[in-house]
């Protein structure tokens, strides 16, 4: 193994240990509950410059630079793709602040940083300042899908990031440009023309791809299994000729591109979204694997203590005072400003981006260039451990954060799905009742849980529901094919191992069964909507029981044989709905909710009246007289 490694691994293997090393620390990041991309950067460090195994020179030599520049011109073309312009709402005035003002305003608080506390030349300064409009999409998506922020400042956050993300490496571009004049003697005319040239080429070119997507999708010029093949080699096509007119304007380009097709209201978006994610994913992983094992530590062991005082700069009087300058007279509750000012997390592209242009001002004559990447590999390492672990517990201190307890969405209205929030309910388990029948949610509003009127997969429901504040969805309206839409649909968004879906009426024909790939989990071992129905109208009972060491799931089962289980709560405040009643397993700490029928209440009742109930931490269910 040890002449192996010495030797090189090779293109193919090389591309099998990043892709193993990428996709196994998002695993274990998400196993573990942890930020990936700290995962990441450690098993990039050991699998580059601490053991060798992975050196993306030795093992790719000169495709390791449009290696890296392809994929992040892939993640910011996802990035733009689900930036849709009708979910802005009342985000909207901020994000447009954040982009105009707060992006120049970043680069000038930047670069007099850089200067300050690093003592930089200003040509390096202002290049890698500019590099620092740059907050990482990459970085800020995943933070925000674990922090379940409210949907306003999360907003704020991902298109701030995905939009001067282009914005900075443009940036950098022009202010590299300027060193030119300076330094070589290019005439300054030339510069800011090609400059020009370059930027509107680029949003030209962005525009004409992103629009002929669009078109040829929408009349049916492609047909669908090609449409994923096509957008790629478009994607390609728009970064390429884009990037060679202007170096790094092809970030604008396929930008540019995303947004276009993203706000084009196709019919195959769901495709186009789950390739994307699929996309991200890899490519997030085997660029931070690939720019990790690319760091050299003895450059960046001379980085002393003021690497240390710019980072603590940066984090706590650069960001935000660009922020809440240029969020000044918005409409905005201050504690989201505050939030959004604390909340700066840097990723992949200011890695990529500054690497390039360090290389760039050395080659220049600019000797204090070379520091440049070592800075940035710092300042991501700092944002990404500190946002990672502090951004949930920030939202929460501020009140911008979904509620601590995972809750359960409930799609239908009914008696069954009603006594079933109000025993939740009680239990403190946060639950929302959602039906596009208005008098389907009399029932749930006159027991005083939360509602929403209207289809749980429309626009409406976008802006209106906190989809981040439910970790678990019931499918259970009278209606099966919508059961199984909503189920399949919000499987692809939450897993579709959170996503549970009452029995199906036909489920036993054979004719009638659906893929697997169709619709959420089963519970209710077979009972159908009818069923249910059927035994709430009986005086069937919903209760709560808290197993402990001494009253164990056994002993649950002798004292209710006749019970229907219908979920558990695990002492994590996890929902797990039960299929089928004898595999139901249970921890002491968690708490059994089921149906419990009229006579077992009844000997429950004159049980009591004799003496004590063996389980005394049973939560009674609401009244089954619900009208």
């Amino acid at each position: 193994m040890a002449l192996e490694t010495a030797a090189g691994l090779g293109p193919v293997m090389g591309f099998a240990a990043v892709g193993v090393a990428g996709v196994g620390a998002q695993w274990l990041a998400w196993r573990f509950k942890m930020p990936a991309i700290v995962i990441m950067l450690v098993v990039g460090i050991l699998a580059g410059p601490v053991t060798g195994l992975i050196d993306p020179q030795r093992d790719f030599g000169a495709l390791t630079g449009p290696l890296i520049s392809l994929a992040v011109a892939v993640i910011l073309f996802e990035g733009g793709l689900s930036l849709d312009r009708h979910r802005l709402g009342d985000a909207k005035a901020g994000v447009m602040r954040l982009v105009f003002i707060g992006a120049p305003l970043g680069w000038l608080v930047s670069t007099l940083a850089l200067r300050l506390t690093m003592n930089l030349s200003w040509e390096t300064s202002a290049v890698f300042g500019g590099i620092m409009i740059v907050t990482g999409p990459t970085v800020i998506a995943p933070l925000l899908r674990s922090a379940r922020l409210k949907k306003r400042p999360a907003q704020l956050l991902q298109w701030e990031a995905i939009v001067n993300d282009p914005i900075g490496a443009l940036a950098a571009v022009f202010a590299f440009e300027v060193v030119l004049v300076l330094n070589t003697g290019v005439a300054p005319q030339q510069a800011v023309t090609q400059l020009a040239i370059g930027i509107v080429f680029a949003a030209i070119i962005g525009l004409a791809a992103g629009f002929a997507i669009a078109t040829s999708f929408r009349k049916g010029f492609v047909p669908e299994y090609m449409k994923i093949p096509v957008l790629f080699v478009t994607l390609l096509i728009c970064f390429a000729l884009a990037d060679t007119l202007l170096h790094e304007s092809g970030l604008l380009a396929v930008t540019v591109m995303g947004l276009v097709i993203g706000n084009a209201d196709l019919p195959s978006y769901t495709e186009l979204r789950r390739f994307k994610e699929h996309a991200t994913i890899l490519l997030v992983s085997g660029v931070f694997i690939l720019l990790a094992a690319s760091l050299d530590l003895e450059q960046l062991s001379r980085l002393d203590w003021h690497a240390i005082v710019f980072v603590l700069v940066v984090v706590i009087l650069a960001r935000p005072a660009t922020v809440m300058i240029s969020l000044l007279g918005v409409d905005m509750p201050w504690r989201e400003k505050l939030f959004i000012a604390l909340t700066g997390p840097r990723g992949v592209v200011l890695v990529a981006v500054a690497g390039l242009f360090g290389q760039h001002l050395a080659d220049a004559g600019i000797s204090d260039g070379a520091v440049i990447g070592p800075l940035a590999f710092i300042l991501v390492t700092a944002t990404v451990v500190l946002h990672g672990f502090t951004l949930a517990p920030l939202g929460r201190l501020l009140g911008l954060a979904g509620t601590e307890k995972p809750g359960l969405l409930i799609v239908g209205g009914s008696r069954f799905t009603t006594q079933l929030g109000e025993i939740l309910k009680q239990a403190e388990v946060p639950v929302l009742v959602t039906d596009p029948n208005h008098a389907h949610l009399i029932r749930p509003r006159a027991a005083g849980l939360r509602t929403f009127y209207g289809d749980i997969l429309g626009e409406a429901a976008e802006d209106s529901v906190e989809l981040m504040a439910y970790s678990t969805v019931l499918a259970a309206t009278d209606n099966d094919a919508y059961n199984t839409l909503v189920a399949t649909d919000l499987g692809a968004e939450l897993g579709r191992n959170q996503v549970w879906q009452i029995a199906r009426q036909k489920e036993d024909r054979k004719r009638h069964s659906l893929p697997t790939q169709l619709g959420g989990r089963p519970f209710g071992d077979g009972r159908t909507f009818e069923v249910f129905r059927e035994m709430v109208r009986e005086g069937w009972t919903f209760r709560i029981t808290r197993l402990t060491d001494e009253f164990t799931i056994e002993d649950w089962r002798v004292k209710r044989p006749t019970a229907v289980p219908i979920l558990r709560i695990t002492p994590a405040s996890e929902l797990r709905f039960v299929d089928k009643a004898e595999e139901l397993k249970a921890a002491p700490g968690a708490k059994i909710v089921s149906l419990l029928p009229p006579d077992a209440l009844e000997d429950e009742n004159k049980h009591a009246a004799r003496q004590p109930v063996e389980d005394p931490e049973t939560i009674p269910g609401p009244s089954a007289k619900i009208p």
